[in-house]
């Protein structure tokens, strides 16, 4: 009985089995009798594993994440009682953990607020909550890619960017609903709930499966990396002082003079060096990012006022793993009509942060009009929508 229980691939195999039960609706007592005496031996490794394969078996994301739950609920004990190397102080997990503690804070101010019906307070807690973004943040676009590169089984990953999202859709409509009347009625205890359940939710993931994998995998360079580059996002509700942070102030700017430094770009146009040529991207009034012809990540432009987050880690990543699952169709169809000439371009526009966001796809191709990439184009075009008549003269008052 040991060899069996201590046995990875069934333990993964098992935990399937009962994990699909659930989905299905069978009972759970029954799927507990079942395959109890495996369960008592589940790592967070074994949950990645698992969802890797149900991904891959083609089960729907909005499946897994409707039933994930449950299963986390019976596998608690195992979870938490898994023996891991915890972060030290400064640790980029501690931090993360550190946010942790001070959202459950904020999340028990907001039940204090509601229970003695304190609105004020209660709205500006709401808007707090906000601020974890940065949090989620970091995980897509710094963690994330290291996981990926690292792990096997990286497609549970995207599956959290999903509930992230799905966080931030209920978290915007909780504030909106607020926002337009201080009654507390049963649609606000509805859509609190349901965010609480989501947020809490992700604590769990995070500290019971996520954190310890990504401890035992990544190595002490992986993390210095990413420490140097958590700092263009930030950090939701803690401070820290980060080593060296005067040295490494721009990690992008950075990474890319140490790959042109002293190199000249010459076309039939003109001749630029290297300085020159960055300035001049991160000038432009975009964000700029190129997708080479394999759909990874090549280039990304770094200008002062930017509205998509972006970080080094992100060089070299599937542009697949950039999105959750929900919109992953999209880009590959893109893709797709770029690779196969039927198409050249692609537009989006969406409203953001009171702002209006133009998203432009272009597809690149050489001289012979073979596809080498394809360029992403983001502006803020809200001043720009809102122009009238004519301006012929200089007004820098």
């Amino acid at each position: 009985m040991s060899e069996y229980i201590t046995n990875s691939k069934k333990r993964v195999e098992d935990l399937f089995r009962f994990s699909q039960g659930i989905i299905n609706g069978e009972d759970g007592n029954e799927l507990l009798l079942k395959y109890g005496d495996t369960l008592k031996f589940i790592t967070p490794h074994d949950m990645i594993a698992m969802e890797e394969k149900q991904l891959k078996m083609g089960i729907n994301p909005s499946v897994i994440k409707a039933k994930i739950e449950k299963v986390m609920n019976v596998l608690y004990d195992q979870l938490r009682n898994y023996q891991w190397e915890k972060p030290e102080s400064g640790h980029p997990l501690d931090y993360f953990r550190q946010e942790n503690r001070e959202l459950e804070k904020l999340l028990g101010r907001i039940k204090q607020n509601l229970r003695i019906q304190d609105i004020v307070s209660l709205k500006k807690s709401i808007k707090a909550l906000f601020v974890m973004d940065r949090h989620y943040l970091r995980k897509e676009n710094i963690l994330f890619p290291f996981l990926e590169k690292t792990w096997e089984n990286c497609r549970p990953l995207s599956v959290m960017w999903s509930l992230h999202d799905d966080i931030r859709l209920k978290l915007k409509k909780l504030d909106s609903h607020i926002s337009k009347s201080a009654k507390l009625d049963k649609e606000f205890y509805s859509i609190i709930g349901e965010l609480f359940f989501l947020m809490y939710g992700m604590i769990l993931k995070e500290e019971l499966v996520i954190f310890p994998v990504a401890m035992e995998t990544l190595t002490k360079t992986d993390w210095r990396e990413i420490a140097a580059q958590s700092h263009v996002i930030g950090f939701s509700y803690i401070n820290p002082d980060l080593p060296n942070a005067s040295k490494i102030s721009n990690p992008a700017e950075k990474s890319s003079r140490d790959g042109i430094s002293g190199k000249i770009f010459s076309s039939t146009t003109g001749k630029l060096n290297s300085e020159q040529l960055e300035k001049i991207f991160n000038t432009l009034p975009v964000d700029i990012t190129f997708i080479d012809e394999k759909d990874e990540v090549a280039y990304f432009s770094n200008p002062k006022d930017r509205f998509f987050p972006r970080s080094p880690a992100i060089i070299g990543r599937k542009v697949q793993n950039c999105h959750p699952p929900e919109s992953v169709h999209i880009v590959e169809k893109i893709l797709t009509a770029f690779k196969d000439g039927s198409r050249d371009e692609a537009l989006f526009h969406i409203n953001m942060k009171g702002r209006f966001i133009m998203i432009r796809y272009f597809a690149v191709r050489d001289d012979a009009g073979k596809y080498i990439g394809t360029l992403e184009v983001s502006q803020d075009v809200t001043k720009i929508r809102s122009l009238k008549g004519d301006r012929r003269l200089l007004d820098w008052d």
